[in-house]
């Protein structure tokens, strides 16, 4: 009980365990997974698809996070082809890309919480077999919890004055993330994707 008091008075250090919790349960399960070279084709072709998209965004935030056109969707379509683990794997290739791209690095652990465990929680999504805007909609609120723990614990000296840190991380991260969701789901709409997850199956 003790050392979970300390551990409260210093949220990196708290935030490093939660953090290291759920990489481990993603890793335990991504170990499952078995590729097979159709599937390293597609998903490599997805995560090219996802680089170029998010290369060019709409509008790029000046503390990170861009609004991109549909950046999100080809992992969500490895996801649903293949099932969360897959998912969370291509989720972790594409943060490591993304890094390199925009990197915006404060502290170790902000890393963690804006780069791999977002992108991550994107495989989610394919926790929903059946109905995909459902877990679309789901993956993108887990990333944003990420991203809210990061702007609380790492940018809440950003926040104006007066104003709510755990306010002005949510707003913050909402305003890039809820266009980024929308423009995914119009998209998932207006595409066939059915038809192009059972050609990724094949």
């Amino acid at each position: 009980m003790e050392l979970l008091t300390q551990l409260m008075k210093v949220p990196s250090a708290a935030l490093c365990l939660f953090a290291l919790f759920f990489l481990l349960v993603a890793l335990l399960k991504i170990k499952q997974v078995r590729l097979s070279v159709s599937m390293a084709a597609s998903s490599g072709l997805m995560l090219a698809m996802a680089v170029i998209l998010t290369a060019f965004p709409f509008y790029r935030m000046p503390n990170g996070g861009s609004v991109t056109l549909g950046g999100m969707l080809p992992l969500f379509f490895i996801s649903f082809a293949y099932g969360p683990e897959v998912g969370m794997l291509a989720g972790f290739a594409y943060s490591l890309m993304n890094l390199v791209m925009a990197p915006y690095i404060l502290h170790p652990v902000q890393v963690l919480f804006d780069y791999p465990l977002p992108f991550m929680a994107l495989g989610l999504a394919g926790c929903f077999p059946r109905h995909h805007m459902a877990g679309i909609t789901a993956a993108v609120a887990v990333r944003l919890f990420f991203h809210f723990l990061s702007g609380v614990v790492f940018f809440g000296s950003y926040a104006p004055a007066g104003t709510s840190i755990y306010l002005y991380s949510f707003v913050t991260n909402l305003t890039y993330l809820l266009p980024n969701l929308v423009i995914c789901l119009v998209f998932y709409r207006l595409l066939p994707v059915e038809r192009f997850l059972s050609l990724m199956k094949r």
